[in-house]
């Protein structure tokens, strides 16, 4: 099975299960807001918006989450160069992260996970450096090399025992033949905080998905406006947008159909709210009756 065709769940800024109040506020922030998070009750508050997952990375694969949504910074003033995972505020290292990631495809080695760096903040070429050394040593033999998506299938997966897709938005994915090209992974963002809007948009792009040569994400989420925060500043976004909308956009991920011009790849905040993992996975289940049917 060509692994472009078949339905992965994921979950969207992966990493946001835990940010540090304590650091500054990450260079992925306005002056504005750096200012303002000077205020130690801001930061409690940027801390309900910036947390999208409850679940870790380790917990998130258990549940069937197979990609993940990557943004990484240095940290200021930092002098050992280390790179942690940013929204808003910092999160654990990304060392850590890829450790735990691993530890879980040692004990499955039949599982495919895909990692999209998509979003790099105050990293020079030796942060860049550093991090794909970080993740040649954590995963070793596991890492596929980027190639035609047309060719990758589960079968050869397993076959070369690659178990890591790695796309990197960013021109340094070049150096390294581990690193897939953000292009390779599209995932459209609909930016609005009303539900039909988003599921108008998401059937749009994947009417307009390439037939070939990529992956696609949807990201089937909802996006808070300044005033959206202002008016459910206590409630943070689980609260305020999330939790109400989730069933809505869990009932247009049932009706989707897989293959070449279907969902591939779907995200979401929260992924442990709903059976959201579950229902993506089960989509599976219809390519491998259309291809029953066609052999008849």
């Amino acid at each position: 099975m060509r692994i472009a065709q078949q339905q992965e769940p994921g979950s969207h800024d992966s990493f946001s299960y835990w940010v540090d109040e304590k650091s500054p506020v990450g260079p992925d922030q306005t002056p504005a807001v750096k200012r303002l998070a000077r205020i130690s009750l801001v930061k409690k508050l940027m801390k309900k918006w910036s947390v999208t997952q409850n679940l870790t990375f380790r917990e998130q694969l258990e549940a069937g989450i197979r990609y993940f949504d990557l943004r990484v910074s240095s940290k200021p003033g930092d002098a050992d160069q280390e790179i942690y995972f940013i929204h808003g505020l910092f999160g654990i290292k990304v060392w850590d992260g890829l450790m735990e990631i691993d530890s879980f495809l040692t004990q499955h080695p039949r599982e495919i996970v895909f990692l999209d760096f998509n979003h790099f903040y105050a990293m020079d070429e030796a942060h860049h450096n550093r991090l794909a050394l970080q993740m040649q040593e954590a995963f070793g033999n596991k890492l596929c090399s980027a190639c035609d998506v047309e060719s990758l299938t589960l079968q050869l997966l397993w076959e070369k025992k690659g178990q890591v897709l790695i796309f990197y938005h960013c021109p340094f994915y070049k150096q390294y033949p581990f690193l897939w090209p953000g292009k390779k992974i599209p995932a459209p963002w609909a930016n609005t905080t009303s539900v039909h809007k988003l599921i108008l948009f998401l059937e749009t792009t994947l009417s307009e998905r390439a037939s070939r040569g990529a992956f696609h994400v949807s990201q089937a989420i909802l996006t808070p406006r300044v005033k959206t925060i202002a008016r459910g500043l206590v409630g943070g976004l689980k609260n305020t947008l999330v939790h109400r909308n989730l069933p809505a956009i869990l009932d247009w991920v049932k009706t989707q159909k897989p293959g070449a011009m279907g969902v591939n790849i779907i995200t979401s905040d929260f992924v442990d709210l709903v059976d959201f993992a579950t229902t993506v996975i089960e989509l599976n289940d219809l390519l491998q009756e259309d291809r029953a049917l066609a052999k008849c």
